[in-house]
């Protein structure tokens, strides 16, 4: 068994902790003192408190994989979903004859149940059974007490392979929103290819000085064709919420929706350097939610 999947079960065990313990528990082991929830600053404390006291249902949807293209589409158009190609509930009912020579298999409820299949001939269907199985018996709200997670009914679905010809993968463009509003992205690339970057920019394309977990590129990241329409696409989406991230894709010249993320890094990954948790949890405005807390 691998670290991360170790760690996994770890976290999973320790389910009958009730939320709030389990989050400064956490929360502790990764900055080495505990999470400010009366009154958080940074934002991380802010992810944190919204995981245990922003509980809207319909945040369900939203991050569930499949069931929020129907969403999204509804919302900007159909044009701009990656295309499924199948939807199923156990493993063994995948007609794998059925499905092109390039795909990507998901599991619809967490973030670990990805395999990706460039050519079909030298699929490892037994190793891919494997992943996806031991992925549908996580229930994924236990990970890191993400509510939304909580009741999405695991499944798999099957979408278009997706690469961009010009840069050989299939960057993210990831948009930090606030009450409608994007103020920061940052670029994941090479994923898959190599070591995981993660590159910040502002939304003049200036590229910021942050790490978080993941190192920056040492290489130049062109500005996407499509960014000043992926901001348009995520003021649209974001549109009414406290806090999201809005993903996106550019696949040869054309704009994809990728997901939607209330808690980037479930609220536990430091910023390098510190300030940044301060600057990005002052774009987090929670003044009423806290005064009707302490109303209550």
């Amino acid at each position: 068994m691998n670290k991360k999947k170790f760690l996994r079960k770890v976290k999973e065990s320790l389910k009958f902790l009730p939320d709030t313990i389990y989050v400064q528990l956490y929360y502790f082991a990764q900055f080495k003192h505990f999470c400010n929830l009366k009154n958080p600053k940074t934002y991380n404390e802010k992810l944190n408190w919204l995981k245990l006291n922003d509980r809207n249902p319909e945040y369900t949807k939203m991050v569930d994989k499949y069931d929020v293209k129907k969403y999204v589409a509804d919302i900007i158009g159909e044009e701009y979903i990656i295309p499924t190609l199948g939807v199923w509930d156990k493993f063994d009912d995948i007609d794998f004859d059925e499905l092109p020579q390039q795909f990507v298999l998901k599991c619809t409820h967490d973030s670990e149940g990805v395999v990706i299949v460039k050519d079909k001939s030298k699929f490892e269907k037994n190793v891919a059974r494997e992943k996806i199985n031991d992925a549908l018996k996580c229930n994924f709200y236990y990970i890191g007490r993400e509510w939304p997670y909580k009741n999405i009914k695991p499944r798999i679905i099957a979408e278009k392979y997706m690469e961009d010809e010009k840069c050989g993968e299939l960057r993210d463009y990831k948009f930090f929103c606030f009450n409608g509003e994007p103020k920061a992205m940052f670029i994941a690339s090479d994923r898959g290819i190599g070591e995981t970057k993660f590159d910040y920019y502002d939304l003049n394309f200036n590229h910021l000085n942050i790490i978080q977990h993941y190192p920056n590129s040492k290489l130049k990241i062109e500005k996407p064709k499509n960014f000043d329409k992926m901001i348009e696409l995520a003021k649209i989406l974001s549109r009414n919420l406290i806090h999201v991230r809005v993903d996106f894709y550019e696949v040869n010249g054309k704009v994809y929706f990728g997901e939607l993320t209330f808690y980037h890094f479930s609220g536990f990954q430091p910023f390098i350097p510190e300030e940044w948790d301060y600057k990005f949890g002052e774009l987090i405005n929670l003044k009423e939610e806290l005064e009707n807390g302490e109303k209550r």
